[in-house]
């Protein structure tokens, strides 16, 4: 059975965008990043609000020459492009390959999709990983600590809801990050 896990970049007070939306704030040096490349290589399927779809798209049509981007970059895009994705928004029209639509989110069907896939299942954006934890689906969270308070905006975890951790491993990097991984106790 495949665990559901909730990624996220979030500042030390709790945000994963500024109050203007933006996400530049967070730290993408070539350490972090490579650190996410290594994290998405067994995940078979990204669950996706549109806002969080919008902004990973770019992977779609990134280049894949290796000359272009540091070496890390090509290998992220081909990791993402070859995964299963599946977006939940009642606006959204077209999406990329090996991409689906959802306008609703179904607990029972995130049930079934844990127990069929063989890999790994992501979450990303807040509000659809919040639908996730209130349904008792998120088995694992992992956050990297941004060293930035941003004192506003939009928030990585939901308001008005407890949800039992159990720390089994961190990181720290040069730039100041840290990843925290975290096991949801039932």
């Amino acid at each position: 059975m495949a665990k559901l896990i909730y990624p996220i970049n979030v500042s030390l007070d709790g945000y994963m965008e500024d109050e203007s939306g933006n996400i530049e704030w967070s730290i993408s040096d070539d350490e972090v990043f490579a650190f996410w490349t290594d994290f998405q290589r067994p995940i078979g399927t990204y669950l996706y609000g549109r806002g969080m779809y919008e902004s990973m798209v770019y992977w779609e049509t990134a280049s894949a020459k290796k000359g272009d981007h540091p070496e890390v970059m090509p290998e992220f895009a081909q990791i993402w492009r070859d995964a299963e994705k599946i977006v939940y928004s009642r606006t959204l029209q077209a999406s990329s390959a090996r991409t689906r639509i959802e306008r609703e989110f179904d607990p029972d069907a995130i049930r079934r999709l844990k127990e069929s896939s063989e890999a790994d299942i992501t979450i990303g954006g807040p509000e659809l990983a919040g639908q996730a934890m209130r349904a008792g689906l998120i088995d694992e969270c992992h956050l990297l600590v941004n060293p930035i308070v941003l004192g506003g905006g939009k928030r990585a975890l939901p308001d008005n809801f407890r949800m039992r951790l159990e720390l089994i491993g961190e990181r720290c990097f040069r730039s100041g990050v840290v990843h925290l991984h975290y096991r949801v106790i039932v």
